[in-house]
């Protein structure tokens, strides 16, 4: 296995751009449900299925794993699958540390940056009982999904930033990939991150605490 990168003790931002999923809410058993019984449907190996499922968005993540579909097939199966994820919150809960970490960022700039649609990150979000932040750039205002780096250029421009100012947090392979396409470190947050080469690396968001500089900027302290 890979190794996990060394792992700077402090890293400075002026803002942070959030990944959701696997990043601040842990919604690994829907996920897993919705997408079993996608895959049963198209008789896919649900284990292969749920390798490649984490950070795209869902019509792209059917377009990998069947790749001679029609693409209106897929963006009709996602509208289907993001109401069924959106319905099912059973399971969900927050990442370790993220209530904390969110909270440490009340008036910093941030951003949530995520593959899920505007109505399932705001159900997720509060069925972990997290607080949204004011800058969300959701799978409706983006022309393309994770491992483009549009959603997080889009979060550094609405928040005024550029992007080598910017720490993006990710717990996947697409999301890591995007962020580093962005022009921006990255911090990966869980098991799924550290293979991937960010920036740096921590287990969850307990070894994380953030404070703010008197010139405005971020100190985000790992470890």
């Amino acid at each position: 296995m890979p190794s996990t990168p060394s792992t700077p003790s402090v890293l400075t931002a002026r803002a942070l751009l959030l990944d959701m999923d696997g990043t601040l809410v842990n919604s690994d058993a829907v996920v897993e449900r919705c997408w079993r019984r996608w895959a049963e449907a198209q008789g896919l190996d649900a284990r292969a299925v749920l390798k490649v499922v984490h950070g795209r968005q869902g019509h792209a993540t059917m377009a990998v794993l069947l790749p001679d579909r029609p693409m209106a097939e897929n963006f009709a199966d996602n509208r289907r699958m993001l109401a069924e994820e959106t319905a099912d919150l059973d399971g969900v809960v927050p990442v370790p540390g993220a209530p904390a970490f969110l909270a440490s960022l009340a008036g910093r700039p941030h951003a949530l940056v995520t593959s899920a649609d505007e109505a399932l990150a705001r159900a997720r979000m509060g069925a972990a009982a997290l607080p949204m932040p004011e800058v969300m750039v959701t799978a409706e205002r983006v022309s393309a999904s994770k491992p483009d780096p549009e959603g997080f250029l889009k979060g550094a421009a609405e928040l005024g930033f550029a992007p080598e100012d910017c720490i993006v947090f990710e717990d996947a392979e697409v999301g890591i990939a995007a962020a580093k396409a962005a022009g921006m470190r990255v911090i990966g947050v869980g098991p799924r991150a550290a293979v991937h080469a960010p920036t740096a690396h921590v287990d969850s968001l307990e070894q994380v605490r953030v404070e703010a500089t008197a010139d405005g900027g971020l100190l985000v302290h790992i470890g």
